[in-house]
């Protein structure tokens, strides 16, 4: 169920679960590829629950049910593997795709996702794994050594999945970098070394789909650079677009009240949900006039990506408050600037493309 945290929850309706952690506070870690003199970062590792995701999950707002889709797709492989359904028969391999532009919160949804199962399935799994691998840093500079260090990732990451007691999530940031080899035919540049690398990856992941405790979730920005071939690998192929007007409130919403409880928004005043304004129609009135304006705000803050819109509250302060309390009539005086200023200074940077 992916509810929005400010609207009131039937709980007679609901079925409760409650799930004790505790967060690992250690931070990431670094995999490391020797090669030659060189030592290279090849992915940061998690321990997972990982108090850097801590509260990720609730912050990410979506028009459609990505969120519980993405959970009921992780549930659904333990459930076939568990029941042994036959893989040659139905297939599924384990391979999340997110797509859309930059800055729609692909990256953080991946994490966030990785940190609610390994929460979720405490239960089954002891702890979850959660290794990002850097794309870029596979690409050796001498280009023919490139599927020889794709393969010696694979095998570092076959480490962890043989410890059943492990969720493992296999995170592969703009995949385009690592699948992009039907491009580099084209161009001519090492076109062999090219379909080398992108072999390597297509292999290592039809290894690790094998086993029951690893999910691999990937994320692109440019979609049709991305080898057909592992395409046709993800069983989800999810676009992540900029946000609408009514999650552009939500969102502003969430932030508004982290301001209210950190007092720098003062003093707290209770502000309509989008649901509760329909309900009145949209009228305004005492109650409802402040809610209508963060309501104003949202929708000409269309088109601006979710990592813009999380920035704009502090940038609302820093150039138009300057202190350090402000009503709410005034922050949101602030905020309608910072977006006004946030698209000028956009149409300016085109100007010079």
């Amino acid at each position: 169920m992916d509810c929005n945290i400010f609207e009131p929850i039937d709980l007679s309706a609901c079925t409760l679960a409650l799930h004790i952690f505790q967060l690992n506070e250690e931070g990431p870690s670094s995999e490391n590829l020797e090669e030659e003199a060189e030592n290279i970062i090849a992915a940061n590792h998690w321990v997972l629950p990982a108090a850097e995701f801590h509260g990720l999950w609730d912050s990410l707002v979506y028009d459609v049910e990505v969120k519980s889709h993405l959970l009921d797709y992780v549930m659904t492989t333990l459930l076939f593997s568990d029941k042994n359904v036959n893989s040659n028969l139905i297939t599924w391999n384990r391979v999340v795709l997110l797509h859309g532009p930059p800055g729609t919160g692909k990256t953080s949804l991946c994490k966030a996702l990785a940190q609610k199962l390994a929460i979720r399935l405490s239960s089954r799994y002891r702890y979850g794994q959660l290794i990002e691998i850097n794309s870029h840093s596979l690409f050796s500079k001498w280009f023919s050594e490139s599927g020889k260090l794709v393969t010696k990732m694979f095998q570092k990451i076959q480490d962890l999945i043989n410890d059943k007691d492990a969720l493992v999530f296999v995170l592969i940031d703009e995949v385009e970098s690592l699948t992009a080899a039907r491009s580099a035919c084209r161009a001519g540049a090492e076109p062999s070394d090219a379909i080398r690398v992108v072999n390597a990856v297509l292999t290592q992941i039809d290894q690790i789909k094998r086993h029951s405790n690893v999910v691999i979730l990937t994320t692109s920005n440019i979609t049709e650079k991305i080898d057909v071939a592992f395409v046709d690998r993800a069983d989800i192929k999810q676009y992540i677009g900029p946000p609408s007007a009514a999650a552009i409130f939500r969102i502003y919403l969430s932030c508004l009240e982290e301001l209210m409880k950190c007092q720098i928004i003062y003093p707290r005043q209770q502000l309509l949900t989008l649901r509760e304004l329909e309900m009145i129609g949209f009228l305004e009135n005492n109650v409802s006039k402040l809610s209508l304006l963060l309501s104003e705000i949202s929708r000409k803050s269309e088109g601006l990506s979710g990592r813009v819109l999380r920035k704009l509250p502090f940038l609302a302060h820093a150039l138009y408050i300057q202190a350090p309390t402000v009503t709410i009539e005034g922050f949101l005086q602030a905020l309608s600037l910072a977006v006004d200023k946030q698209f000028e200074e956009r149409k300016k940077l085109s100007a010079y493309i």
